[in-house]
């Protein structure tokens, strides 16, 4: 059976996943962290798109991606940065074979009425998993960069999280109080099934607008919007 086509759309922010093969671990230690994410940030400035979030977990990782004009770029950055992590690993562990479970996973998002959303429910993944307690205590995410300080200078902020204040110092504050907000369950549902099954984050509004605009027609299961941060 042929692969369903990945709907990437230019100029929008992409929730991306791929995890190990196998559900085996990916990262092991500092060094094969810190690997993947320098490649990120080379390739993501190669391709010239932009990363707007991240949560390398120990067995997958998450990202959201804007591949700029070009929607092509999308999968050529996960292949170099995949590719790359796979021979790291491999050299490491003095091993061969695949890395990843095969092809990553993508969903366009709604950037007016999902993307911050989408960019807590992947930093919270962590304080979901029991890791740490307070999401920017987790080293190998982007949430540090948005609450405390600026870690991973090469992280492209959002215009709606740069929308949350007129200052850095407000933005951190507002963005914090979204963190600690309760999360509805739907929510975190429907962003984790539109990514598993290559649909897109939205409303039906976005749902009919994007089937407007590459003619063909998508699915949409799940309810509404999720909920706005409170200044």
């Amino acid at each position: 059976m042929p692969r369903t086509s990945r709907i990437v759309l230019p100029d929008y922010p992409h929730h991306v996943i791929q995890r190990g093969h196998n559900r085996q671990a990916v990262f092991a230690d500092a060094a094969d962290y810190l690997y993947y994410l320098d490649n990120l940030a080379e390739f993501k400035e190669f391709f010239g798109c932009k990363v707007y979030a991240f949560c390398l977990m120990t067995n997958h990782i998450h990202l959201i991606i804007d591949p700029g004009t070009d929607v092509e770029n999308l999968a050529k950055l996960m292949k170099r940065v995949a590719g790359r992590q796979t021979r790291f690993v491999n050299r490491q562990n003095g091993r061969t074979g695949t890395l990843w479970e095969g092809r990553f996973r993508s969903s366009p998002i709604d950037s007016d009425n999902y993307l911050l959303a989408c960019c807590r429910y992947i930093e919270l993944n962590p304080v979901v998993a029991r890791m740490c307690a307070d999401p920017s205590d987790y080293l190998w995410s982007s949430c540090r960069s948005k609450v405390e300080l600026i870690q991973y200078p090469w992280l492209d902020l959002d215009p709606l999280y740069l929308a949350l204040g007129a200052s850095a110092i407000e933005r951190r504050h507002h963005y914090r109080k979204f963190l600690a907000e309760k999360v509805a369950e739907h929510e975190q549902e429907k962003i984790r099934k539109a990514v598993l099954r290559g649909q897109l984050t939205g409303d039906a509004q976005f749902v009919a607008e994007v089937e407007l605009r590459i003619n063909r027609r998508i699915g949409l299961r799940g309810p509404g919007r999720p909920s706005r941060p409170n200044k």
